[in-house]
């Protein structure tokens, strides 16, 4: 977010501003459950059309039917109507420049075939995977970004990706993210995952719709060059359009950065930016290039839902801010934000009180449905966020996640709500507006994080139509203080390796966001 460093939206060859979305879900979504979104795009020469918009996870998604010349909806199972898990098929050497240009696979789980499964990127809305890697010269400070390209096993890409020429002995870090419920990563051989330090998890559990390879050593890398003085991270920036808690507008308010608690949910730094190209036509996905977007006639944008996005590309441009951006290596250098960038961003220009990955977010719960310290540093850890600091509660507990959630972005929706109201909303299922998604949002991060356990009451009343959306939205700003520090979460019970039942928040909350 950051003035002066890159247009608003992703650098996308012109394309990083959206029409406004009016096109009801695919798939029929609880709102109390929404969590992903993923957005795909009609191409017809230079106009952009939306003409598909749906939530990436629900408790039982819904399989759409394949564009694959092998795979059509009569022979679509069952199964795949039903299943919200796959696997990822990562290619060896994966921090290699040729590991990065060789294609992941998307597969279904236990021996399932994509079409049993709806493990297709076709099927992208529901259970599309996406990656994304940062790139860190170590000589230089300089970084980049290099979407590697995801395809349904079995397929080939509409393209092939572009091989990147990456600088000599450079740090990558890979992030993953999923609009279904859980993403394992396989690896195409038998060393290919220990060769990215690739981690699913932790203690017999995966994190869910994220996972990594190596992102403990690119922040560590990272932050060395930056004390040597060779990475120079930007300031968030400023802008006169956001009016502060209290309502006085000053001459410059700070953009917020993805560990601001303005923004986050109840599953923060999670998903990434990542574009994929599909050719409906034959169910073949490309990388989001210029050149690729012109020589695949009729081709579909599609999205990760993700915090990130949220902010990048719904967000910062309503409030007059830019996200930090760098050349995209695919795309010929175009300027792209990544979830690292914005880890990096968050870090530099960390607020008073940061919004740190919390200990009762579900993707770090043990298998048991338990709170899990380990596993909570190690997910912190790949996204270059502190531990956690037991001895200060004040700021990292998850009573007082949902103290702070409840206190800083109630005030910030409420004195910037004219302003929300004129953004589009990621999901018009869930918001007819910005404010208005943003404030069922949090509503329902309140309810699916435990707050109440914590003496918090909901702060956000939401007005639904028909359809189930938020059209109105009334905010309690009063502070509040949460008690009983010691209650557990209540989020859904996690069985062994998987997550029962969580659909994505944002990640736009819809989740995923």
């Amino acid at each position: 977010m950051l003035t002066g460093h890159g247009r608003a939206g992703r650098g996308r060859g012109g394309r990083g501003r959206f029409s406004p979305l009016a096109i009801p879900l695919a798939i029929p979504i609880a709102l109390a459950l929404v969590l992903g979104i993923v957005i795909a795009v009609a191409r017809s020469g230079g106009h952009q059309d939306l003409s598909q918009v749906a939530l990436g996870a629900t408790a039982s998604p819904s399989a759409s039917a394949s564009a694959t010349p092998s795979a059509t909806s009569s022979t679509t199972t069952t199964t795949a109507t039903t299943n919200v898990n796959c696997d990822i098929i990562v290619p060896a050497n994966p921090l290699s420049a040729q590991g990065l240009a060789t294609p992941y696979q998307l597969t279904g789980t236990d021996g399932m075939t994509p079409i049993q499964s709806g493990c297709q990127m076709s099927n992208a809305a529901n259970l599309g995977a996406f990656v994304q890697a940062t790139i860190l010269n170590p000589a230089t400070g300089q970084l980049a970004v290099y979407d590697p390209l995801v395809i349904t096993q079995g397929t080939t890409p509409a393209v092939a990706p572009t091989v990147p020429t990456l600088p000599a002995n450079a740090v990558v870090t890979i992030d993953f993210g999923f609009n279904g419920t859980d993403l394992t990563q396989v690896g195409a051989s038998a060393g290919a995952l220990s060769q990215g330090r690739c981690v699913n998890g932790q203690g017999g559990t995966i994190f869910g719709q994220v996972s990594f390879c190596n992102g403990i050593n690119f922040f560590n890398e990272a932050n060395r060059l930056e004390r040597e003085g060779k990475l120079r991270i930007p300031s968030e920036g400023t802008s006169s359009k956001i009016i502060p808690t209290g309502g006085r507008l000053g001459s410059g308010q700070a953009c917020p950065v993805i560990r601001n608690f303005n923004v986050i949910d109840q599953d923060p730094s999670d998903n990434v930016t990542t574009e994929y190209l599909l050719n409906p036509a034959t169910g073949q996905t490309a990388q989001d290039t210029t050149s690729n977007a012109g020589n695949i006639p009729g081709s579909m944008l599609l999205l990760n839902g993700s915090d990130n996005t949220l902010l990048d590309l719904f967000m910062d441009p309503v409030l007059g801010c830019t996200p930090f951006q760098v050349p995209d290596l695919a795309n010929n250098d175009q300027p792209t934000s990544s979830q690292a960038l914005d880890e990096l961003l968050a870090e530099k220009n960390e607020p008073r009180i940061p919004a740190l990955v919390p200990e009762n977010d579900e993707m770090t719960l043990n298998g048991n449905g338990d709170l899990d310290a380990a596993k909570t540093d190690l997910y912190r850890a790949e996204v270059g966020q502190t531990p956690i600091n037991g001895s200060n509660s004040r700021f990292d507990s998850p009573a007082m996640y949902c103290q702070n959630m409840v206190n800083i972005q109630t005030p910030f929706l409420a004195a910037n709500q004219t302003l929300l109201a004129t953004g589009q909303a990621p999901v018009t299922a869930v918001g007819d507006n910005l404010l208005t998604f943003l404030a069922n949002r949090l509503n329902m991060s309140f309810t699916n994080l435990g707050c109440q356990n914590f003496g918090l009451t909901n702060p956000v009343t939401v007005s639904l139509n028909s359809s189930g959306a938020a059209v109105a939205a009334t905010f309690n700003t009063t502070p509040q203080t949460a008690t009983n520090s010691q209650a557990t979460t209540t989020t859904p019970t996690r069985g062994t390796g998987h997550r029962v039942g969580r659909p994505h928040h944002e990640r736009m909350n819809p989740s995923g966001m």
